[in-house]
């Protein structure tokens, strides 16, 4: 069921089900981040693998001192800067936060989001959501109610409407794991805004076979169809029948663009929607421009990358 019904939402959580979520990023597939067998039922319903830790959503910055034993200076800089927003801070956890939630690792991922129902249902609980994207493992993830619906109905007790994802990538993910910050998805925040709040560069970590953060196995994201990418800038590719060709900006010679105005905000809000989209029955090769290697530019890339990996 889609429903814009927040105080449905909040009677649901409490009682330990699963609800689709709106965030700027994506929608989320939420539960009682503190109840470890709500949680389970996320892994279940998304067949997600158990070593795969799952982001905790916060409604306000209060909730840090009985999530997290310690929030490093530079870690502060980064919330004062980015939240609520696209960014997710993974910290040294409390013993409150159960295991399950962390795939047993020491430290959990956490983040405010941005989109203001997201924050009036997070201010409305009296505990924190777990909540990966609302799909199942692997695939495209969801930027709309009804994506939650066409892939998990039946899995939830309903889906939260809160219109289309304005961002349309999840999160960037910063580790203070070790110590000093280390980037370990790429996301909603750019490399370059982290480097102007922090006054130094960040080193990135971001594909691991035993992942410390969501996304960073190499096959993810990925539609059905075969994808193939060309860099930035290539012309035209020669297609055989049934193959389709994504340019970057709008062109005379193409049907669908991965960005309508030629800017990387653009891509990254189209993107998911567009490989679903284009996700048909027995279709052949779909040809993929990047987007320029900048800015958010550098996230709808490392998704592209990820959808076109085949195992």
């Amino acid at each position: 069921m889609i429903s814009s019904d927040l105080h449905e939402a909040v009677r649901q959580l409490s009682a330990g089900k699963l609800v689709g979520i709106p965030t700027e990023t994506v929608y989320g597939l939420a539960a009682n981040a503190l109840n470890p067998e709500a949680v389970a039922c996320i892994f279940e319903a998304k067949n997600r693998p158990s070593f795969d830790p799952l982001i905790v959503h916060i409604g306000q910055m209060a909730e840090l001192d009985r999530l997290v034993t310690e929030v490093p200076e530079q870690a502060r800089h980064l919330m004062e800067a980015f939240w609520p927003g696209p960014l997710t801070l993974i910290l040294r956890k409390s013993e409150l936060i159960p295991d399950i939630v962390t795939s047993g690792l020491p430290h959990v991922g956490l983040r405010m989001p941005k989109h203001p129902l997201a924050l009036r249902l997070l201010q409305s609980l009296p505990f924190p959501l777990a909540a990966p994207s609302a799909n199942p493992f692997g695939y495209v993830s969801p930027t709309t109610a009804q994506h939650v619906m066409d892939q998990l109905e039946g899995k939830l007790a309903l889906v939260l409407d809160g219109g289309p994802s304005q961002v349309g990538v999840e999160s960037t993910i910063v580790s203070f794991a070790e110590g000093s910050p280390k980037v370990l998805r790429l996301g909603g925040i750019s490399m370059e805004e982290l480097h102007a709040v922090l006054g130094e560069a960040i080193p990135s970590q971001l594909s691991q076979s035993q992942p410390s953060a969501p996304g960073q196995l190499d096959s993810h994201y990925a539609p059905h169809r075969a994808i193939a990418l060309l860099d930035h800038g290539s012309a035209a590719p020669s297609l055989a029948k049934g193959e389709t060709w994504i340019p970057f900006a709008p062109h005379p010679a193409a049907k669908e663009s991965l960005s309508t105005d030629g800017s990387a905000t653009s891509a990254a809000h189209r993107l998911f929607a567009l490989l679903r989209r284009l996700d048909y029955p027995e279709a052949a090769t779909m040809f993929v421009e990047k987007a320029p290697e900048s800015g958010l530019g550098r996230a709808v890339n490392d998704r592209l990358m990820r959808a076109a990996h085949r195992a």
